[in-house]
């Protein structure tokens, strides 16, 4: 076993298969539809479960980060069999859960723990997780997992693109005269991650078709060409525009590698319905 333990929260929605395969522990964020709680990435609500709920509840789910105390209570668990903890979580532009992370560090002064502000969420959080977690099962340092976590942050780009825009004003992320605006004019917004954390706007166009077109035309905009390209394409709730995507990438850039994730309810209860693409060059 590694003398670091590799923590992030359920945001990053890595597949359970990789989260065994390179021993990273996830502390989930909450769902809720009025009085029901779900566990984000827990077994009582799976995404096919979720997006049938948005329809049928008379509630619009809200999220929540986990609690500084569930952070000590696993930190401290995770200290009984390794020497230091690395613990990545989603941008605190975004969440809370930066600030309970903090907040149960600062209380277990004294022990080797280290937090990150990945800047992040999602497929990018995942893929920087990914990278500090593969790292620390090769046996480098941890200085050296934290350096290439940062480098990482500055390099992993991201495409979202929401079916509607409706989940986003409910949520707070975007105001109504503009998704009012955009309904009007059938206008699909392509959004990025800010250097900073936030979700903006990248660009807009006429069309959904054009949307997906457009993103994928961008990452060679984005890219020097000199690398390996990796990529990762997220589903929320639209396989068919997903496997569309990942064949029109291939063809057109032919990534080093490709993989294909689901958009988790809590970022799904932000975003709603569409795709997402991340990449990063090697």
């Amino acid at each position: 076993m590694a003398d670091i333990a590799i923590v992030t929260d359920s945001t990053s929605d890595i597949p359970e298969v990789l989260r065994k395969r390179y021993n990273i522990s996830v502390i989930p964020l909450t769902i809720h539809f009025g009085q029901e709680e779900y566990e984000d990435g827990g077994s009582a609500l799976t995404m096919e479960e979720f997006y049938q709920k948005i329809k049928d509840s008379p509630h619009f789910p809200t999220t929540s980060q986990p609690s500084p105390g569930s952070f000590i209570q696993l930190y401290r668990k995770l200290l009984k069999d390794h020497k230091s903890i690395i613990s990545i979580h989603i941008s605190d532009k975004l969440s809370g859960t930066m600030g309970s992370a903090l907040l149960a560090a600062e209380d277990m002064k004294g022990e080797d723990l280290t937090v990150i502000n990945s800047k992040a969420a999602h497929a990018p959080l995942g893929l920087i997780v990914l990278r500090a977690a593969r790292m620390n099962i090769g046996g480098s340092s941890k200085q050296e997992i934290i350096e290439e976590t940062e480098r990482m942050i500055k390099k992993v780009k991201a495409f979202i693109l929401p079916r509607t825009l409706e989940n986003l004003v409910r949520g707070g992320r975007i105001g109504k005269a503009r998704s009012l605006l955009a309904s009007m004019l059938d206008i699909k917004p392509i959004l990025t991650l800010t250097e900073d954390g936030h979700i903006g706007m990248f660009k807009t166009v006429r069309s959904w078709n054009k949307a997906k077109a457009a993103a994928i035309g961008s990452i060679g905009d984005l890219i020097t060409g000199k690398g390996s390209l990796i990529v990762s394409i997220s589903d929320a709730n639209a396989a068919e525009d997903v496997e569309e995507v990942e064949e029109e990438i291939k063809k057109q850039y032919s990534p080093e590698e490709i993989m294909k994730v689901k958009i988790g309810p809590v970022v799904g209860t932000h975003v709603g319905t569409g795709i997402g693409i991340t990449f990063y060059e090697e």
